[in-house]
């Protein structure tokens, strides 16, 4: 079976979502995973393609004349008073660009809260016929696998997924045999990039790398393929990896396709 990759927006953070297919389909990829929900972030644009129609039907003319997909959207997090409705326009649009996922996360202490919220939001989903993957974000509320896991089996739905980042994977210390323990049908997608041996011990330092420094896989620290061989062989691997100084040097177009060169050599040799 052939590895399917897909290019997550945070690695083209300043592309929009037709220049991101284009950029992908010269590279090599198969998928993208764009953001349709704003975040209020740095170097941010406005991904809201359901309040920008022309942006919309370039998006489809560009998947169309590519051959491109969508496979996942984001960024549905938890976060204290989320209104939960104000997600499904994003959905809606997600549906008709052909996404089966959405990533989430969730950013609030309060267990209660997230864990009924996350409910209704893997119920508004299934409405689009989507699940509902969380990630755990080492400078999130929820920022390991045993909270995600616990997460999954208190909301009983059909309809979940987990979301593994290798950068937060490590980060977060999860041993690769861990994974073991995830049912294969909750793996839909991964996140893979590279990183530093030194785990940062401030929020500051982890965002950072996090969101502007990461590495090319093989490059790094991180055993990748360890996590990768735990995964079933058709989970889709989501290249997400900014790394800030090699776009300015080299542009998005060669930095994706490294991204993705790279990602490719490193299976090959790992045999996977």
């Amino acid at each position: 079976m052939t590895r399917k990759y897909s290019l997550a927006h945070l690695t083209a953070l300043k592309c929009s979502t037709p220049e991101l297919i284009r950029i992908a389909a010269q590279a090599g990829y198969d998928f993208i995973s764009p953001r349709l929900v704003n975040m209020g972030v740095k170097g941010e644009m406005d991904y809201d393609l359901t309040k920008q129609p022309k942006l919309f039907q370039e998006t489809v003319d560009a998947m169309r004349e590519t051959g491109v997909g969508v496979h996942d959207i984001e960024l549905f997090r938890i976060i204290d008073n989320v209104d939960l409705k104000s997600y499904e326009p994003a959905m809606e649009a997600g549906k008709k660009l052909g996404a089966k996922h959405i990533l989430s996360s969730v950013w609030t202490a309060n267990k209660e809260y997230y864990t009924e919220k996350f409910a209704q939001l893997c119920d508004l989903a299934a409405q689009y016929d989507m699940t509902v993957n969380v990630e755990f974000v080492t400078w999130a509320d929820v920022r390991d696998l045993k909270t995600v896991l616990a997460l999954l089996n208190t909301v009983q739905r059909k309809n979940v997924g987990v979301m593994i980042d290798t950068l937060h994977a490590y980060r977060s210390r999860v041993a690769p045999e861990e994974l073991r323990q995830i049912p294969r049908e909750w793996f839909n997608f991964c996140h893979i990039c590279d990183g530093p041996a030194e785990i940062p011990v401030s929020k500051e330092e982890l965002i950072y790398v996090g969101r502007d420094a990461r590495e090319y896989v093989g490059e790094g620290a991180i055993d990748i393929a360890a996590y990768v061989a735990q995964m079933p062989k058709d989970t889709v691997c989501s290249i997400e990896l900014p790394n800030l100084a090699n776009v300015a040097k080299n542009g998005y177009a060669e930095h994706v396709k490294y991204c993705i060169d790279s990602a490719k050599k490193y299976f090959a040799e790992k045999n996977l």
